[in-house]
């Protein structure tokens, strides 16, 4: 039996024939395989379970979508699923009275059909988890096709209701952890390649290593971002102490310092949606909970952009490489002045952490000297401290004037000694 077939069939015994006719007449034939008629159903219909059973349709039609299938159907969202302008403009006039059912009226005209149609989709199953695949292709799509991005804003709006905080599950990854998981930890780390399964154990066995992560009861083995943690006494300056095999084991309770040095997002589909500052905060508490012991909680983290900006400004990598100071008042110039468009931090890691209320503390030279480290940072890493007394003070001044907390050693490598972090 062909999948059209089976689909009819199976809303025929879920409606019975008299209501299906009733419903769609002949049009649900001809719609079978056509996911956008299937998808102006779907808002039409009332009905809780056939409305599963079309929005699961509609989802395996769009998997199936070759890649102009795809756009060809983004196509049709961003045209055919927008507001009606006119409408809005009625409604608003309208709502000028005040009047309670006015103003709802202008809220219901105001929204996209399509975020009525994702909702619906959504309760197909496993939804969610194929609406963020839908999200992943869509933000490709849109690199070739940027008119494609209202679909991906009202897209958006939605994960971040649904992945919020209080929907985020917490849990600590150990080697007891399903292999399932612990595969998905290897594919996923997205900083330090985990190389095989001994270099995973010797990230998660001994008792001063720890990983946590966050999971969605949607997604329940799909981890959605993932922290390792090195439990140290004194900060961890090099990447090579930290993974090094063999190593003495230090134990918890002697610690003092515990070291973020990788964290990874699992979920392409979820980029923009940020759960890396929930997760470190609290892994921290709990951490501080569990060992009264630690004083100090930073990051070993690497300058991605460094290299890229260092050529930028007439420099060459490589001959910085040979003068410490040289590259050290580069790597301050770049993480404290250097801004993007929007007048963030221009490298992607500062702006997390210290956008996070994190302080630049310390640069660290020779700190990643992988082929990866040395391309991209100059072998540069950074600590960037979490005091957790001040951490939320930092994270509202950087939000409302830019201000970047950093120690005065790394201010003191400013080639230009009077500039200004904001």
């Amino acid at each position: 039996m062909s999948k059209e077939k089976s689909f009819s069939r199976i809303l025929r015994n879920i409606l019975g024939p008299s209501a299906l006719q009733r419903l769609w007449g002949d049009g649900l034939h001809s719609a079978e395989d056509d996911p956008v008629e299937l998808s102006r159903m779907l808002l039409t219909t009332r009905g809780e379970v056939s409305g599963v059973a079309i929005a699961d349709r509609v989802l395996t039609l769009i998997d199936d979508l070759d890649e102009p299938g795809f756009a060809q159907f983004c196509a049709a969202l961003r045209d055919q699923f927008e507001v009606d302008i006119d409408a809005v403009l009625a409604a608003a006039n309208a709502a000028k009275s005040g009047a309670p059912a006015a103003l709802k009226a202008l809220q219901a005209a105001a929204e996209p059909p399509r975020q009525e149609l994702f909702r619906r989709l959504n309760a197909a199953p496993r939804g969610t988890a194929r609406l963020v695949a839908f999200r992943r292709r869509l933000l490709d799509a849109q690199r070739a096709d940027p008119s494609f991005g209202p679909i991906d804003i009202d897209l958006r709006h939605l994960l971040r209701s649904w992945f919020n905080r209080g929907f985020l599950v917490p849990a600590r990854i150990d080697w007891q952890t399903s292999a399932a998981v612990l595969e998905k930890i290897i594919a996923y780390e997205a900083v330090h390649a985990i190389d095989n399964w001994d270099d995973l154990r010797q990230r998660l066995a001994p008792a001063d290593r720890r990983c946590f992560a966050f999971f969605h009861p949607a997604l329940p083995n799909e981890p959605l971002i993932f922290v390792e943690v090195a439990l140290t006494r004194g900060l961890a300056t090099s990447i090579h102490e930290v993974l090094k095999s063999p190593r003495p084991v230090l134990s918890p309770d002697e610690a003092d310092t515990a070291i973020f040095y990788s964290i990874s997002n699992c979920q392409a589909g979820l980029a923009g949606i940020s759960f890396g500052a929930f997760l470190i905060k609290q892994v921290a508490a709990d951490l501080q909970a569990e060992l009264p012991g630690l004083r100090v909680f930073s990051t070993l983290s690497p300058v991605p952009g460094l290299a890229r900006w260092i050529a930028g400004q007439g420099h060459t990598p490589e001959a910085l490489a040979d003068d410490p100071d040289a590259l050290l008042a580069a790597a301050a110039d770049y993480l404290l002045t250097a801004k993007d468009r929007a007048g963030r931090p221009m490298d992607p890691v500062a702006r997390f952490h210290l956008g996070n209320g994190a302080e630049l503390h310390r640069l660290n030279l020779r700190a990643d000297l992988s082929p990866k480290g040395v391309s991209q940072s100059c072998g540069v890493m950074v600590n960037y401290l979490y005091d957790l007394d001040q951490v939320e003070a930092r994270h509202e001044a950087h939000a409302a004037s830019g201000d970047i907390a950093a120690a005065r050693s790394v201010r003191a490598r400013l080639s230009n000694k009077g500039a200004h972090s904001a």
